[in-house]
């Protein structure tokens, strides 16, 4: 376990200086993380046995191993709330056509070719589970590409303890001032590269919830939903959901040629093992999914209100910098746009408290500084 896991845990290591905020992090680090981890442990045959085993007389086990891998298997929906051991040998394990008893119409029929459901999908889950994690990397991966080192560029090591009155400190201070004054209004473009990022984040997880629901023949959004309902209902009333997406027994249909040239149907069951942690990576990946989708969403109305209020803009630094005057914040964003106020929001989180404190101070110096020179 340790030689497959060894290395991951330090991909969760903090850096000293990140170009984005939390819910950035949950999306290409947080997310990435655990679908790349999914992906890992549907492939570890070693702890979960081979991922598919089928039985049946008159062929040979791998044989028909390869042959139900590669053409999938299938179920009898109809079946799942049968009686293990008396009305079906397994959840959805019935002849195709098949003498059952309707509960609901109270009368005998016959299930008909046509009625099963076939599994193809479990091939598939470890690359969909990695392009998923390659697609949540995107939009970090673009605003890093956007961002050019900017703030590395203006931190310029002010994010850790300093001597206040150092030579060194003072003339850092003074560059940031000076970049942030003649570069003044010109980084709209830069937030907006950011603001897009973020948009392609929740885009990003409203496509996968449709990719996973399309990939498990729109299962997948109820799915969640629907294994909270049947744990409420009495366990010889439950059809666990689970057993209808990610079946543990399934059958598979080998047609051979018999001795006299007639084609004979060889009707097996397989095992899908992998299946036991399948239902249980969903499920999390379900509620994960809701989470995160809710988060990003409160987060975006947040950023619109920043785009369109300049006092919900004045509100978010003041939090930000509680021990300035709430005037002087007032003086400074007065002399700037949406993209100045993103870029001070952005070196407030790394410049040291004490340092930032001065960096207002003397961005506001300076404008009242100009200020009266313009008026005179």
């Amino acid at each position: 376990m340790y030689s497959e896991f060894g290395g991951f845990g330090t991909y969760f290591r903090k850096k000293r200086t990140y170009i984005d905020n939390t819910t950035f992090k949950l999306h290409y680090r947080v997310t990435f993380g655990i679908l790349i981890l999914c992906s890992l442990l549907v492939t570890l045959s070693q702890f979960f046995g081979s991922p598919i085993q089928c039985i049946v007389e008159g062929v040979p086990g791998g044989i028909m191993n390869t042959f139900c891998w590669i053409h999938g298997t299938f179920t009898i929906p109809s079946q799942l709330a049968g009686k293990v051991g008396n009305e079906v040998a397994h959840p959805g394990v019935a002849p195709l056509r098949n003498q059952i008893y309707d509960k609901e119409k109270g009368h005998v029929k016959w299930t008909e070719e046509g009625d099963e459901v076939r599994h193809a999908w479990y091939q598939w889950v470890c690359f969909v589970l990695c392009l998923q994690a390659l697609l949540c990397y995107v939009p970090h991966y673009l605003w890093k590409s956007w961002e050019g080192g900017k703030l590395s560029m203006l931190i310029q090591g002010l994010d850790g303890p300093m001597l206040k009155g150092s030579e060194e400190f003072a003339d850092r201070r003074k560059s940031i001032v000076t970049y942030f004054l003649r570069t003044n209004k010109t980084h709209n473009l830069y937030a907006l590269k950011y603001v897009f990022c973020e948009f392609l984040n929740i885009v990003n997880i409203l496509f996968q919830i449709w990719l996973m629901d399309f990939f498990f023949g729109g299962q997948f959004t109820a799915y969640g939903t629907k294994v909270l309902s049947e744990t409420e209902k009495e366990i010889e009333d439950r059809v666990d959901p689970m057993n209808r997406v990610f079946p543990k027994v399934t059958k598979c249909t080998f047609h051979e040629y018999g001795p006299s040239g007639t084609i004979q149907n060889k009707d097996g069951l397989c095992i899908l093992a992998m299946n036991i942690i399948n239902e249980k990576i969903y499920v999390f990946l379900w509620f994960w999914y809701i989470f995160i989708t809710v988060w990003t969403a409160i987060h975006l109305m947040v950023r619109f209100l920043s785009l369109v209020s300049s006092y919900c803009r004045y509100l978010l630094f003041c939090n930000r910098v509680r021990a300035v005057n709430r005037n002087d914040v007032s003086v400074v964003l007065k002399k700037c746009q949406y993209g100045d106020w993103f870029l001070l929001m952005q070196m407030s989180k790394h410049i040291n408290p004490a340092v930032f404190y001065d960096v207002v101070l003397d961005l506001r110096d300076s404008m009242d500084k100009k200020r009266a020179d313009n008026n005179d």
